[in-house]
């Protein structure tokens, strides 16, 4: 129904101004639809891109307690084992200062979504500091084999149980190692891998969650982006569909119609080409009736056949000079074969100069005689670059005038030429090619020359 409507609407025509603005307004909306679609799944990515570098924040978060409390238990372990205070200080420098666990921690409870994450890994915070009391005590016992090393500010509150004061320093050293490598101390640290694993779990539960929430919105906005270009394709091939069918086919026909003097078809294209096409056609139908209705003999030389003075005239007035050849055509010494031959010879030669010009020029150029021997060709819908052509077409008429076997005697022919393109007043047409002409004769005659306004010497050939 709709196709039949379009179609109706097609045959009725349509104004290109209006269906232009109507293309542009659509297109227009169509591109809003595209820059928001394309803002939209840009935020899209964004939050994506957000929650990934969150998930992989908190993820460190989890893994970075567990990574200090492990370097506490090692840097533990190896004080006891070797008595070496660098990792003492190690130990004392990672609770103190570089507080890798509390941080951890802390930047967990600035995202509001992780707090059951959160919780998980407090748990394991709370395990690794009840284990640290345990590595306080295994460090006081070391130290206290050692009765003139300094004691760190964070280990003198820990007091020493009288009897563990009066074991011998192997006990002592055997003590603190029981403290940092037995059973009870690792199963602790398990319960504090275990809090990092449950926290992980929430963090990746989290994740999953926004993935599947972004996944679905990128799906949806890629097929709302899919559909926005297939309207926006199917816009420009209905632009271009439209645009050609109602604007450049139709003036492309009328172009080949006017190269072949027909009326143009009124029924076709957008309505503001009917319009032209109807102008158009009012105006050559009035040139054609203004043809037909000019007597021959009116109009036409009575002895050659060509268009007279009239006829000229009339040409002059309704031909389309700026895509018009003027060439203004002169027998070379017509006198002379009058006064030779006789005048009924010399009738024979202009009827034969005519003839040659007509056959060398097409049907829809005109052939004048504006005087005796005089003669004026308008060779029409000709630019002005096709000078190697008229300059063929001249040397041609002049090889077939000087062909003597239908028994007349030979002439030659001197041609001015002049494009009406070049010319600013028509009425100054004539006297160009006339300029031109004399140029011609000038040379030698037989032959022809192309006026040219810039040039005021009037070069020819």
């Amino acid at each position: 129904m709709i196709i039949k409507l379009i179609k109706r609407q097609i045959q009725q025509g349509i104004s290109l101004k209006k269906l232009n603005f109507w293309l542009i307004l659509l297109a227009t909306g169509v591109s809003a639809m595209m820059i928001y679609s394309t803002y939209s799944l840009s935020a899209s990515f964004a939050n994506l891109t957000r929650s990934v570098n969150d998930h992989r924040s908190l993820e460190e978060d989890a893994k970075n307690l567990v990574a200090a409390s492990d370097f506490l238990t090692e840097n533990v372990q190896r004080y006891v084992v070797t008595g070496d205070t660098r990792f003492m200080d190690n130990y004392i420098t990672e609770v103190l200062d570089t507080r890798r666990r509390e941080n951890a921690v802390a930047h967990m409870s600035e995202f509001p979504e992780a707090a059951n994450a959160l919780l998980k890994l407090k748990k394991s915070l709370n395990a690794s500091n009840m284990l640290m009391e345990q590595e306080f005590y295994a460090m006081r016992l070391i130290l206290s084999t050692r009765p003139d090393a300094p004691v760190p500010e964070i280990l003198r509150n820990i007091k020493l149980k009288e009897e563990e004061l009066r074991l011998s320093l192997p006990e002592k050293k055997h003590l603190a190692e029981m403290k940092v490598f037995s059973e009870d101390y690792y199963r602790q640290k398990e319960t504090i891998r275990q809090g990092m694993s449950e926290s992980l779990y929430e963090i990746h539960r989290i994740f999953d969650r926004d993935e599947r929430i972004s996944a679905d919105s990128h799906y949806s906005e890629i097929a709302r982006e899919r559909w926005i270009i297939f309207i926006q394709v199917s816009v420009i091939f209905i632009m271009i569909f439209l645009t050609s069918h109602l604007g450049i086919n139709p003036v492309l026909r009328a172009a080949a119609k006017i190269r072949a003097n027909n009326p143009l078809q009124e029924e076709t294209g957008a309505t503001e080409f009917r319009y032209l096409a109807r102008a158009y056609n009012q105006m050559y139908h009035q040139f054609q009736n203004s043809l037909d209705h000019l007597n021959y003999k009116a109009s036409h030389d009575e002895l050659t056949g060509a268009y007279n003075r009239s006829g000229y005239d009339l040409l002059l007035s309704a031909i389309d000079l700026s895509s018009t050849y003027v060439l203004l055509v002169d027998a070379d010494d017509f006198k002379t074969i009058n006064d030779t031959y006789g005048h009924d010879t010399g009738d024979q030669v202009l009827k034969k100069i005519v003839k040659t010009l007509s056959k060398n020029f097409r049907s829809d150029d005109y052939v004048c005689r504006i005087g005796g021997d005089e003669f004026v060709v308008f060779m029409v819908h000709a630019d002005i670059g096709m000078q190697s052509l008229v300059e063929s077409k001249a040397a041609h008429i002049n090889r077939m005038l000087g062909d003597t076997s239908d028994g007349l005697p030979a002439i030659s022919v001197s041609i001015g030429v002049t494009h009406g393109s070049a010319i600013a007043d028509p009425r100054f047409l004539i006297k160009y090619a006339d300029n031109a002409l004399y140029r011609t004769k000038r040379k030698g005659k037989k032959g022809l020359t192309f006026f040219r306004l810039d040039d005021a010497d009037f070069s020819g050939k």
